[in-house]
């Protein structure tokens, strides 16, 4: 699979995803996002994929929309953000409920909906050199990204309150005091670490996986029997994989389980 703005090479189950526009701090434009939201989507439908990581090119991570081609027609922006959000968040909703874990690899400052689609991952893991800020109110707007979703689940109402209306820099640290990082690795190890984080995914159930993902998507707004009834479904559901079968017998026998994603 070949794109320009969005880097893509699988190697041992997982995929790798790269934001290739360097020379823009990989700010999204429409091609980038468009691009971002197919990768994702070929990686959901692929048996090869078993986990995927996501990360920039360059000094930056993400630097959010591309606000020098907002520039470009102010009168016609309105329609031109439907066009980026469609397909940001179809980019999202993959990352949110594709059964592979995303590993977000934060090599650098992360703004906006870079910011967001950092926070959307699975896990986050953050270069020293990070950064963190919303960014949008300081150009007049307001979020988007799924930001307004996945960072109070992430980091709580309040605190997500105050990064949207102060657009306050959270630093790598801060962000993983406050939740929003699982990790900090140096800069110079980011691609190394995050190839083994996904790595041990990509050698995980990875049915098991996406059900976990779909029940905590779903357990904040469900009432509680509601959660139990499909936590129920969920797990009888990973029971019908030879995964379950591998993991079960291996307990049982005192050894490593040899999942295969099946």
């Amino acid at each position: 699979m070949t794109f320009q703005n969005v880097l893509f090479e699988v190697s041992g189950g997982v995929a790798k995803l790269t934001l290739n526009r360097p020379d823009a701090a990989n700010a999204m434009n429409l091609d980038l996002l468009r691009e971002l939201a197919e990768a994702l989507l070929v990686c959901e439908e692929s048996a090869e994929v078993r986990s995927v990581i996501l990360t920039g090119s360059g000094r930056f991570f993400c630097a959010g929309g591309d606000l020098a081609a907002f520039a470009d027609d102010l009168e016609r922006l309105p329609f031109f953000l439907k066009q980026l959000t469609f397909h940001l968040h179809a980019a999202v909703s993959r990352i949110t409920r594709m059964r592979q874990p995303v590993v977000a690899a934060v090599n650098g400052p992360a703004a906006g909906a870079g910011m967001a689609l950092a926070a959307a991952c699975d896990h986050v893991l953050v270069s020293d050199a990070a950064g963190f800020t919303m960014a949008y109110t300081a150009a007049g707007l307001s979020p988007d990204g799924a930001s307004s979703w996945v960072l109070p689940r992430r980091i709580g109402p309040g605190r997500t309150r105050e990064l949207m209306l102060t657009n306050r820099r959270l630093s790598a640290s801060q962000a993983l005091d406050w939740g929003l990082a699982n990790e900090i690795v140096p800069a110079t190890g980011l691609a190394t670490r995050a190839q083994d984080v996904a790595g041990q995914f990509a050698n995980g159930p990875t049915a098991a996986f996406g059900e976990v993902k779909l029940l905590l998507a779903s357990a904040a707004t469900n009432p509680i029997e509601t959660q139990m009834e499909l936590e129920a479904r969920a797990i009888a559901a990973s029971a019908r994989t030879r995964d379950a079968r591998e993991g079960i017998e291996a307990f049982v026998q005192k050894r490593k389980p040899r999942f295969t994603g099946n």
